[in-house]
């Protein structure tokens, strides 16, 4: 479906708010203009009608004065002759001018027998004045002529007529002047009420298509503006608005993820350094503690062990005195001194691997093929207690080399696998992948052990803090394996589904391959080693 444009919109709005206005304005302008048509013809025909009265009025003179002054009569005729010429002059003019209702018709045709009627008039006034009763005796008068008079009053009729035809042509006028009015009244009303209409709606769907998705994009503003990213903005008005909201939408997304991720970083950074702080001071506390420890320590061991050689001496005597086999008594010191020697070798591993750790900087690195030193750690591990009746499967993806310092990495890896045959019980399985990806190596612990909650994700790698299901453990072995990868400049994440669904750690270390090695193995042509599967002793599938 296309989409409405805003200015599509606009346009129609503003070409349908024109139409209402060019409406308004032709019917105003119409009853304008025929208004001043109407006024201007009655000014005219007014105009008219006064010449044709003055032309009455000097035919009208012929019944004053004397009726045998021959030369008064012929005046009045001139008169009327000129003020016949003067309205013939000016109804040609209103009629070019179109002010004659209809056309000069009618004037013109009673102009044409007034005219005839004055030019008789003249004549039969001039025969009447040749005539010797009228000349000599008077007895008389030239307006008593029979001709003078015919002609006189055809004359004073058609003038009459003429007026009445004036008059006719000014209520004309009026009345056309009404209708005009009263046309403009029915357009004026027609377009006030369509613009009422018109603006009724048009602020209807301006609200709808503006309005209203102005404030939606003002207040999804302020949602963002106060930390509020999900709730996105919806419009479907189908025009640059709506896209506005979608690009706005997307951009929140994008903010929003980059705000989690910073949140990420910030509250990876802060435990961070929450754990460096606390290694600096187990560092010095070990620092300063492990000499006075490893001293009684190495006392009570060496005294332990005398005292076993002692107790073992003494039950060869007797047994060689033959006083009879050794007492219950023996088995338990023995066990006791057995568990003497046991723990003060923990507490002495205890204290040397914090003091290693407290000693640990940048350590040389170089490149190290991270397939065979996983194969290696994998040897080691497979002869641990903890790993009967387990199954290991490694993945390599590739002949992959990474510039590390390889003890640490084989403590971290050992750590990991530890930790994961830990948590399983018999014939569980662990698998590690080793890929590429992004410009680093990535190893993957994928078991299928105990898991954990998200209380426990959250702190698994702190210091002393440990939900081992053996209950053995310092909590130290992943703090430590996380510096580790840290000072790699790599990352080192854990994640489970919950209780009971197993673990999964990622160790992510950069590729950096030594100069002059760029061509060495690991390249798309070469074989993949095969998948290793390592099945410890005691497992179901060594049976």
């Amino acid at each position: 479906m296309a989409r409405r444009r805003l200015r599509h919109k606009l346009m129609l709005g503003l070409v349908l708010v024109a139409g209402s206005i060019g409406l308004l304005a032709t019917g105003t302008f119409y009853g304008i203009y025929s208004y001043y048509i109407s006024g201007k013809t009655t000014t005219r025909k007014l105009e008219e009608l006064q010449v044709v009265t003055l032309m009455i009025k000097s035919l009208n003179a012929f019944d004053q004065g004397s009726g045998n002054d021959y030369d008064w009569l012929v005046l009045h005729v001139e008169n009327t002759k000129a003020q016949l010429a003067e309205f013939r002059k000016m109804n040609a003019r209103n009629v070019q001018a179109r002010l004659d209702p209809d056309g000069g018709e009618i004037e013109n045709g009673l102009v044409a027998q007034l005219d005839v009627r004055i030019d008789a008039l003249e004549k039969n006034l001039r025969n009447a004045n040749n005539k010797p009763n009228i000349n000599q005796d008077r007895s008389v008068t030239l307006r008593d002529d029979p001709k003078v008079r015919e002609a006189h009053e055809e004359a004073r009729l058609i003038s009459e007529t003429l007026r009445q035809a004036l008059i006719d042509d000014i209520q004309t006028s009026g009345r056309e002047s009404s209708a005009a009015i009263r046309r403009t009244i029915w357009i004026v009303g027609f377009a006030m009420g369509w613009a009422l209409a018109l603006v009724g709606t048009m602020l209807y769907y301006f609200r709808v298509w503006m309005f209203q998705p102005i404030r939606e994009l003002q207040a999804g503003v302020h949602r963002v503006h106060t930390g509020t990213f999900d709730q996105p903005i919806v419009l479907a008005s189908g025009d640059e608005l709506q896209e506005l909201a979608d690009e706005f939408n997307a951009m929140v997304a994008r903010l929003h993820a980059v705000y989690a991720d910073l949140a990420r970083q910030v509250n990876e950074r802060s435990r961070q350094l929450v754990r460096s702080e606390r290694m600096v001071s187990v560092g010095f506390l070990a620092a300063g503690v492990a000499h006075e420890i490893n001293n009684p320590l190495a006392s009570i061991l060496f005294c332990s062990e005398a005292l076993e050689r002692r107790l073992q001496d003494v039950l060869a005597a007797l047994s060689v005195n033959k006083n009879g086999p050794p007492t219950a008594e023996a088995e338990v010191l023995a066990r006791y001194l057995k568990m003497i020697q046991q723990e003060a070798l923990r507490c002495k591993d205890i204290t040397q691997k914090l003091l290693d750790f407290s000693r640990t900087g940048d350590r040389r690195k170089e490149p190290a093929d991270l397939t065979g030193l996983i194969r290696g750690v994998l040897e080691v591990a497979r002869h641990l207690p903890s790993s009967r009746s387990k199954n290991v499967l490694f993945e390599p993806g590739g002949y992959i080399v990474a510039p590390v310092n390889s003890q640490d990495l084989k403590s971290v890896i050992l750590n990991l696998v530890v930790n994961a045959l830990d948590s399983m019980e018999d014939g569980g399985q662990l698998v590690i992948t080793l890929g590429t990806a992004g410009g680093y190596a990535e190893l993957i612990f994928a078991d299928t052990g105990c898991g954990m909650a998200p209380d426990v994700l959250q702190n698994i790698f702190e210091p002393f803090y440990t939900k081992s299901r053996t209950g053995k453990g310092t909590g130290l072995g992943l703090f430590i394996s996380h510096q580790i990868v840290d000072q790699h400049g790599g990352t080192i994440t854990a994640s489970s589904a919950g209780p009971g669904t197993g673990s999964s750690f990622t160790v992510r270390i950069p590729l950096q391959l030594a100069p002059g090695v760029s061509d060495a193995p690991g390249n798309d042509n070469d074989p993949e080693p095969a998948p290793s599967v390592l099945t410890f002793p005691g497992s179901r599938a060594a049976a």
